[in-house]
């Protein structure tokens, strides 16, 4: 399976702070936002990644993770010279994808969860045509929405009704067969000009294979794209990092624990960065490494 991860946009709602660059660059605590939606393709198991992204951020992607086989990736660029919706993605990506299954996640979204890379494992192994998940929110009229029957069978997807069948919004995780780019190229603009992922979806429900994945309340799902679900995003991180002692979307510790790479090479990234608790611990979790096989539940818990 490929990987593409959605950089792009202007991220009007993040400005004055977007001014300065791609928002999937700005701090989420001690990280980069694009740390976090890499981790998950990472746990799924993706290691052959797309980053699209805005012709002005591209060098500073490029500096962030060169070619990625320091953490076992190979990792590619790709631009938009403007946002025309994130089925536009799949367009962009085509040939990166080359007719192969892939999962598109946007770059400002979060997630966490002690099951979720099983999971996530779990659904593209046993993917038929495309995957979506739903998350339960208070308040899902800026998502999509997921209809579903009284068995949790997808019936319908709305893009952020006023009045939402459900309170199961869609986040931006997306997993697709060979047919997704065919597909996106058949679309027409919305009435607001942009390629709508909805519809992609729609034209996998109408042909019987589109599947409904539930991120249980043992799931959070953070998207940080306003100034608020930013700040809380950091605070959640924050929180959790410091009363577990591990840390999330740490690239380089799923690189290693994942078999992408060796405990040395992780060490060494860690090393790199030794003036930093964050490098400090990379090289503490490559030394925990070494001493034994790491616990059967790490990538449970990530």
């Amino acid at each position: 399976m490929k990987g593409i991860i959605l950089a792009g946009g202007n991220g009007t709602r993040l400005q004055p702070l977007t001014f300065a660059g791609s928002k999937q660059l700005a701090p989420v605590y001690d990280k980069p936002m694009i740390y976090y939606p890499l981790s998950v393709l990472m746990l799924t198991g993706v290691r052959d990644i797309l980053i699209i992204c805005r012709a002005e951020e591209l060098h500073v992607f490029r500096r962030l993770f060169g070619d990625g086989a320091h953490l076992g990736l190979r990792i590619d660029y790709a631009t938009q010279d403007k946002p025309r919706g994130i089925a536009d993605a799949l367009l962009v990506g085509a040939d990166h994808i080359c007719g192969e299954e892939c999962a598109l996640i946007l770059g400002d979204n979060l997630f966490h969860g002690a099951q979720l890379p099983v999971l996530l494992r779990r659904s593209a192994a046993k993917l038929r045509g495309c995957v979506l998940f739903g998350h339960e929110v208070a308040d899902p009229r800026q998502f999509g929405v997921a209809e579903v029957d009284e068995h949790g069978r997808l019936l319908s997807i709305q893009e952020k009704p006023e009045h939402p069948p459900s309170n199961l919004a869609v986040p931006g995780l997306y997993f697709f067969d060979a047919r997704a780019c065919d597909i996106a190229r058949s679309l027409a603009p919305s009435a607001r000009g942009e390629l709508e992922i909805t519809d992609v979806l729609r034209a996998y429900l109408d042909a019987g294979t589109a599947d409904l994945v539930w991120l249980g309340r043992g799931v959070t799902w953070l998207d940080t794209g306003t100034h608020e679900s930013l700040l809380d995003a950091a605070r959640f991180v924050r929180d959790l990092q410091h009363r577990q002692g591990t840390r999330l979307g740490c690239v380089e510790e799923i690189a290693m624990y994942m078999g992408y790479i060796g405990p040395d090479a992780c060490h060494a990234l860690g090393a790199e960065m030794s003036n930093s608790p964050y490098g400090r611990y990379v090289m503490d979790r490559a030394g925990t490494f070494r001493q034994g096989l790491p616990p059967l539940s790490f990538v449970e818990e990530m």
